[in-house]
């Protein structure tokens, strides 16, 4: 009976345990989520989009010194999924090299004769020229020989926005496909600690060719997107004590004539925290 009383004593000490270990993860993820979510608000940055005369958000966290400075304008728009339009074209592209599509950044893909809008289209291309150039009817042709169903499941195994490849085609631009800037940051940061489920040579391959520009002392890496409605532009900028990323998009009702306050409201920002050299146009 006493050794019956034991063993019923000790099983009911194990199920404390277990119950016990149970709710302290669940706190320590909660814990890791709060603070993924303390982003710090910056409604001064209102005046960058003002002066452009646009709508929309910029989520920036800075790595550097080995700390987590997370700064937003326009938190409830920067956890709102949008269609990626062409910063697809990042994990596209690790799809493509993950599935044998394509080989490296030196292989040629043949110009099919058509005339399209933009004259660097028009000509054979290579990852590195598609991605600087944006050149779509490249990566239609990744989509196509890669198929919705591999799409999807590659876009599932890295949570990204919906991971939804159907409608109209390119999905991307025109189709289901939608992405958060806050989901953005978080793929953008796994994919510079080579921390995405393909091989780091062609991670480090595809952030290669995402370089925009790079002085002595830091490396822009970066890339664009505009869906018709909705522009963005996303990446990092290296440091030598660590990296600066943002995300930011912006409403283009007026279409062209907005596409270039993408990058310019995201460098004044930059240049504020320090991240970018300021012009000395900024500097004043």
């Amino acid at each position: 009976m006493v050794c019956f009383s034991f063993y019923i004593k000790m099983y009911r000490i194990k199920i404390h345990s277990i119950f016990v270990s149970f709710s302290l993860l669940l706190v320590a993820s909660t814990l890791n989520a709060e603070t993924v979510s303390e982003v710090v608000a910056r409604p001064d940055w209102k005046k960058y989009f003002d002066n452009a005369n646009v709508e929309g958000t910029i989520l920036i966290v800075d790595e550097r010194e080995g700390k987590q400075q997370a700064l937003v304008y326009n938190r409830k728009r920067s956890q709102k999924r949008f269609k990626p339009a062409s910063t697809f074209k990042i994990p596209h592209a690790l799809f493509a090299l993950d599935s044998m599509v394509i080989r490296d950044e030196f292989e040629v893909f043949p110009w099919d004769g058509v005339k399209r809008s933009y004259e660097a289209w028009n000509k054979n291309q290579t990852l590195r020229s598609s991605m600087r150039h944006s050149v779509v009817w490249v990566y239609e042709g990744f989509a196509e020989s890669i198929g919705p169903k591999a799409e999807k499941a590659y876009m599932s195994k890295i949570s990204y926005g919906n991971c939804d490849p159907s409608g109209t085609a390119p999905f991307w631009i025109k189709g289901n496909l939608r992405i958060s800037a806050r989901e953005q940051l978080d793929f953008l940061q796994k994919l510079y600690r080579n921390e995405l489920p393909f091989s780091r040579a062609h991670q480090r391959l595809v952030k290669d060719v995402m370089v925009v520009e790079a002085q002595r002392d830091w490396i822009l890496r970066a890339k664009t997107g505009w869906s018709g409605k909705i522009g963005w532009w996303i990446g990092w900028v290296e440091h030598s004590d660590g990296a600066v990323f943002f995300v930011m998009n912006i409403d283009t009702p007026k279409g062209h004539e907005n596409l270039q306050s993408r990058e310019g409201i995201s460098r004044e920002i930059l240049t504020s925290v320090k991240a970018l050299p300021g012009s000395e146009k900024t500097k004043k």
